[in-house]
């Protein structure tokens, strides 16, 4: 009887007016409801609501421990997910195996919903836990809040991602997630239109899967969501962004970021209808569970089915502890902000909703909140004790290992002190135990080998260690990688037809095209005329449009579309049209691309070939040679730099067969130079981080690359007619820079060199410079002082005129030259 009358009253409850919640689907579709006309409510699991409930209870006590952990400095920083949990369960619901998530540092209650992270490893993050088995997303090399899932096993091959629940490793440059979830997406495109990849069932069913992507509302003002917003509404692409919006960016508030103060009003003109194409978008508030689920069902199936890219702008959100642990959110936000805040807190109306809704009571759920925080408190004090109980046996060690020595050393009571000040240290780090080992081995540094010998042995295993846990997998350590490639030099007969440069690559890129079915290019003028300098001329008539593609004037999502194809896969070539407009990328080359295999620790990979062409032509923004800046931004990417198109189709195909992403930056003056034809075209290779010599010398070496080639070959001509004999070297690859010591045993023989490029002063023959003489040790075997020669530290002018005064030309490399043999002998070469 009192069950009867429990639920008549749950009835009588549901007839009561709720507030409205309006769902926006499209301009020709809105759904109003009130809470209790949602069908789903008279059958919904108890299990299903109260398990919802606990894991965004587990996730809240997580992010206010996370912060105190900051705070008694056992963690360096702290930013959290709180107040987004309730979205993130929604979310969660609708994702499915093979479908990938591109988001940002708020995500951890989702992450939890779907299963790949547990709270040791949360806080295993917090605390930099190096070991990858306890900290998987990144092995402690990120911050805490930096999500991703392991896509290849321990060999460095593919698992079956068509299985997995997937995360792309995040990055912390607000928005930079969205370019790399364009190209997520794009790869279901491909899959499902592409009827010759059906066979990669690893990667794909049938492109049924969806990108999802997360942003704060704040990180939609930049450039790069816009240009993935437009990009994926061109694309038609199954990819839905979530807009986490809590009125704030840091400190500042919304009306100084978004006109209209919202993004999805300010999207509207995206928005698709009856006759055009376009985006669904979608509008629900963060504290309505009904709504949420409502909201990203809707927004997967449509998605998953259709491929429409969609919306959903979640507003109402709030963040209770603030931005980070950098600051508290009481200095920017108004008394009224901070109530409002607190009433509206997702996890407070989602008790209310279960409270109202028959499916639990104010005691139940508190048992269940402290259940919850127990549980918390148990695998953040696991996650702490197997993070610290690593260091601590370090101390132990490297205190008995000073106390030992300490008995036979004259400083015995330095090192004694050493020792106990190391025991004694609070909440110790790594640093703190080897710092004090090189602080005692240069205190012993008058000692003999045998004292010393056991910190000595102690200090160098641990470096080892040290490297794997800090430094390791900045490049491939699998059996693909592009070092490893087996060379197969280029051969030659008697049909080798002299050709345009061109016509080498557009031969090599059909064979590739035909070879292999994950193979495909696309950028700016790719697709109908066959790029700007027709290389791909052809091809898209031949292969089709999902092979060969056109895409808009949008550098940075064309990175992001190769990164995010790459991740699931496919061997895309991305082109950016000239060096210059690189920095429209670079970000997402260098915060993404060239750190994903380093702070993945081997977790992820995405072989993307990036393809451009630079260095000589005329004007500023056409004859760009800015290898210093990619030098620096690009560390973990491969850099080619062939000195003509026989060179770079040998290095497209190392590079197709290893498993690193790569920039390969053709000779802008090529293409229509004459070279001879291989007859072993898309089977021979060149080797990485092998320079060649081009022309053999004795008096000095010339280390250069690209287009520099040609210019001191035609100087060495000119010096060999006065008595100078110069070897020329090509460097082919900047990174991995000659691992084979071939630059080094050339200047043993010479005892002089010059490095020239066409970079400014400083830039990357400094580079070449310092990799050679501190790298190579040759410093020894130079008879005079080691010189560089570069441009001008301007861009370079307009015209012939403008190159010849800009750039080193065949002039001044004879001049250069000449200098240094007359330094060395001025007898035989007076002064010019």
């Amino acid at each position: 009887m009192l069950q009867i009358l429990f639920w008549l009253f749950l009835i009588v409850l549901s007839a009561k007016p709720k507030p409205k919640l309006t769902i926006r689907l499209s301009s020709r579709m809105a759904i109003t409801k009130s809470q209790s006309q949602f069908p789903e409510i008279s059958h919904l699991q108890k299990e299903e609501v109260l398990n919802d409930f606990r894991v965004a209870v587990t996730s809240r006590h997580a992010s206010l421990m996370g912060r105190k952990e900051v705070f008694m400095g056992k963690a360096k920083f702290g930013i959290f997910g709180d107040g987004k949990e309730l979205a993130q369960l929604a979310m969660a619901k609708a994702f499915q195996p093979g479908d990938f998530r591109s988001g940002y540092y708020r995500d951890q209650t989702f992450m939890m919903a779907i299963g790949e992270l547990s709270v040791q490893q949360y806080f295993a993050q917090l605390y930099a836990h190096t070991d990858v088995e306890a900290e998987p997303a990144s092995a402690g090399r990120l911050m805490n809040g930096h999500f991703a899932t392991r896509s290849l096993d321990k060999n460095g091959d593919w698992k079956d991602l068509s299985k997995m629940y997937n995360s792309a490793a995040d990055i912390s440059p607000t928005a930079a997630q969205m370019p790399k979830l364009l190209g997520l997406a794009y790869a279901s495109k491909l899959f499902r239109e592409n009827k010759e990849l059906k066979d990669l069932k690893k990667f794909s069913v049938n492109g049924n899967e969806v990108a999802w992507g997360t942003i704060g509302n704040a990180s939609t003002s930049e450039g790069m969501f816009f240009e993935s917003i437009n990009a994926a509404g061109v694309l038609q692409v199954p990819m839905v962004i979530s807009v986490w919006d809590d009125g704030y960016g840091i400190s500042v508030p919304q009306e100084y970021h978004t006109t209209k103060g919202s993004i999805s009003e300010v999207l509207m003109g995206f928005e698709r209808n009856e006759n055009k194409k376009g985006f669904e978008i979608i509008r629900v508030k963060g504290w309505d569970y009904e709504g949420l689920k409502q909201a990203f069902n809707s927004a997967g199936n449509l998605a998953r089915t259709s491929h429409i890219p969609v919306l959903i702008h979640v507003e109402e959100m709030t963040q209770p502890q603030g931005h980070s642990t950098s600051g508290s959110h009481e200095r920017y936000k108004s008394a009224e902000r901070l109530q409002w805040e607190k009433d509206w807190d997702c996890i407070a109306k989602f008790r209310e909703y279960i409270i109202s809704n028959g499916i639990a009571t104010d005691d139940a759920l508190d048992q269940i909140e402290s259940e919850a925080k127990t549980e918390v408190k148990r695998q953040k004090d696991a996650a702490w004790n197997e993070f610290s109980g690593e260091i601590k046996k370090e101390i132990q060690e490297v205190v008995q290992l000073l106390k030992t020595t300490a008995e036979k050393s004259t400083r015995k009571v330095v090192l004694l002190q050493m020792a106990e000040d190391l025991s004694k240290t609070l909440n110790p780090i790594r640093k703190d135990v080897i710092s004090t080992v090189r602080k005692a081995l240069l205190l012993l540094r008058f000692d003999g080998e045998a004292l010393k010998s056991g910190l000595k042995s102690w200090y160098k295993l641990q470096e080892e260690k040290n490297f794997d846990r800090y430094n390791s997998h900045l490049y491939s350590q699998t059996e693909w990688s592009a070092e490893k490639v087996k060379v197969v030099p280029a051969s030659y007969n008697e049909k080798s037809a002299m050709v345009d440069g061109r016509e080498i690559l557009q031969a090599f890129f059909d064979y590739t095209l035909e070879k292999d079915p994950r193979f495909f290019a696309f950028g700016e003028d790719v697709g109908k005329i066959g790029d700007v300098n027709q290389a791909f001329s052809g091809l898209q008539a031949k292969y089709g449009e999902m092979r060969v593609s056109d895409t808009g004037i949008r550098e940075c999502t064309i990175i992001g579309q190769g990164i995010g194809t790459a991740l699931r896969g496919l061997r895309p070539v991305a082109e950016i049209q000239y060096l210059d407009y690189l920095l429209y990328g670079l970000q997402m080359l260098s915060d993404d691309l060239a750190s994903l295999l380093y702070r993945t620790k081997g977790g992820q990979k995405a072989p993307l070939i990036v393809r451009t062409r630079g260095h000589r032509l005329e004007g500023v923004w056409h004859s760009g040679s800015p290898m210093g800046m990619i030098l620096s931004s690009l560390r973990g990417m491969i850099i080619c730099v062939p000195r003509d198109m026989t060179q770079a189709a040998g290095m497209y195909r190392t590079l197709l067969e290893s498993d690193e992403p790569a920039l390969v930056i053709e000779c802008l003056n090529g293409y229509r130079l004459k070279e001879k034809m291989p007859a072993n075209l898309g089977e021979y290779n060149v080797p990485v981080g092998k320079p060649e010599i081009l022309r053999e010398g004795k008096d000095i070496t010339v280390v250069t690359y690209g287009s520099m080639c040609r210019i001191v070959g035609e100087a060495a001509e000119v010096l060999s007619e006065i008595g100078i004999s110069v070897e020329i070297i090509d460097v082919q690859t900047l990174l991995p820079f000659d691992t084979f010591g071939i630059i080094g045993e050339s200047v043993k023989k010479t005892n002089r060199v010059l490095f020239a490029d066409e970079d400014v002063p400083g830039g990357a023959s400094a580079f070449m410079l310092q990799q050679v003489i501190e790298g190579q040790n040759v410093f020894k075997y130079l008879d005079c002082e080691p010189q560089t020669l570069a441009a001008k530290p301007h861009r370079p002018a307009y015209s012939s005129d403008g190159d010849y005064f800009s750039k080193p030309s065949t002039d001044d490399v004879v001049e250069k030259v000449y200098r240094i043999m007359h330094e060395s002998n001025p007898k035989k070469f007076p002064a010019i």
